[in-house]
């Protein structure tokens, strides 16, 4: 009897285990076919670009529509150079007696900046207007030769025509003639020749004062530096200062492919630099490179920039930012707004009764840092109208939503109170 009874729990025991395995197993089976119904739900949802959230309203963030003017600008980093710069040189060697200018100093056309040592220069000036004195005094001494020639060449030839001169006297007469008018000659070119010297004397001698000159641009200059001192013998050529022209100067910035050909002469460009925050400065472009750079594959842009009070300086790096596109009675969303589906761009619209969103195909026009003007295709986009800025991943066409923080319809409730005092509690009383 007691190896029946263990033999009856043992039996017992064993199909509890096999019910609890099968249970078990069943679970585990029902339970996977449950997610991956929900998972093939929610990618054909997903796929159809239809509510992504099932029934549950998905809480969403949105921004309202604006119309108007955008433009889309694009920022460059830029190099300030001189629009023009003119090393001052002295053309003859010697040493420099005045230098009264100096770095920074402003400076104007044909303004004396340097004088160097001119006595020797004066000299050989002095010498070569006496040599021109003695040109022409021997110039009037062959006329006078040549005038007493011409005389005596006459007068032999009327006595040879009386028979009294012979014939050599006659010829002697003319020969002393010719003679004389070519000495005349001679000294007409030694007055020429003197008088070229003497000018090349007072031109070298008038080289020992330097002057600011430049060609065109504006009348003043200033002096970017200096590279001599009083004192110093120079030679010819020798660079003693450099002097820029800073109103207006010239930004360059280099511009690619994708926007070269949105970029014209004559087109506006706001310049703004770090060393003077909160101002900008207006220019104009005023050169494109025909060619680009085959290192960069970048074209070269120059920029032309007022600077009445000089305090842009060549060399500082500054921010150039061009409008290259304009959207004119635009919708304007934010960038937050956009979002793509199957490879066209998208906003989702709130309805007018905050309860669902509906998706609507938009073409961007331009693109402004946070704020983007779009074209929608089909449905007009109004102004003031609500799109979705945080959420997108949760909502598809026509699906609901909640704003967070936006008012909500109330329910209505059958219940009335009566005034205070006027309701009798529950169950009565004596």
């Amino acid at each position: 009897m007691a190896d029946e009874a263990r033999v009856s729990g043992t039996d017992r025991g064993g199909r509890r285990g096999r019910i609890a395995a099968t249970v078990a197993v069943v679970g585990v089976c029902l339970f996977l076919l449950a997610g991956m119904g929900v998972l093939a739900w929610l990618q054909s949802g997903s796929a159809a670009g239809g509510p992504r959230g099932g029934s549950q309203p998905a809480a969403i963030e949105v921004a309202a529509v604006e119309v108007g003017r955008l433009e889309g600008q694009r920022a460059y980093s830029a190099t300030l150079e001189a629009r023009a710069q003119v090393t001052i040189a002295p053309k003859v060697a010697a040493t420099i007696v005045s230098l009264p200018v100096d770095l920074g100093d402003v400076v104007e056309r044909g303004q004396v900046i340097a004088r160097l040592d001119g006595d020797e220069f004066a000299q050989a000036a002095a010498q070569s207007e006496a040599e021109l004195e003695v040109a022409r005094a021997q110039h009037a001494e062959a006329l006078s030769a040549a005038e007493i020639a011409a005389r005596e060449l006459e007068r032999t030839v009327n006595l040879h025509a009386r028979g009294i001169a012979s014939e050599a006297q006659l010829d002697q007469a003319r020969a002393s003639e010719l003679t004389a008018r070519s000495a005349v000659a001679v000294a007409q070119a030694q007055v020429s020749r003197s008088r070229a010297a003497l000018e090349a004397a007072r031109i070298r001698l008038g080289y020992t004062t330097i002057r600011a000159e430049w060609e065109g641009g504006s009348d003043t200059r200033v002096i970017a530096r200096r590279w001599a001192e009083e004192g110093d013998t120079v030679s010819a050529n020798t660079p003693l200062l450099s002097v820029v022209e800073l109103d207006p100067i010239r930004a360059v910035f280099f511009a690619t492919q994708r926007d070269y050909g949105r970029l014209a002469v004559g087109q506006a460009v706001s310049i703004g630099v770090e060393a003077f925050p909160g101002q900008s400065w207006k220019g104009a472009i005023s050169r494109i490179a025909p060619v680009f750079d085959q290192g960069s594959r970048q074209a070269r842009v120059e920029v032309v920039v007022p600077n009445e009070r000089r305090l842009l300086k060549p060399g500082m790096f500054v921010r150039a930012t061009v409008v290259l596109d304009v959207a004119e009675d635009a919708a304007i969303v934010p960038l937050a707004a956009l979002t793509r589906r199957d490879g066209q761009e998208l906003v989702f619209v709130l309805d007018d009764d905050g309860q669902r969103v509906r998706a609507m195909p938009v073409r961007v026009l331009v693109a402004s840092g946070d704020r983007v003007a779009v074209e929608p295709q089909g449905a007009a986009l109004l102004k003031d109208a609500l799109v979705v800025t945080l959420g997108h991943q949760l909502i598809g066409d026509g699906s609901p939503v909640v704003v967070p923080g936006a008012p909500t319809a109330r329910t209505e409730t059958a219940s009335t109170l009566e005034p205070n005092g006027d309701r009798e509690p529950a169950g009565g009383g004596a």
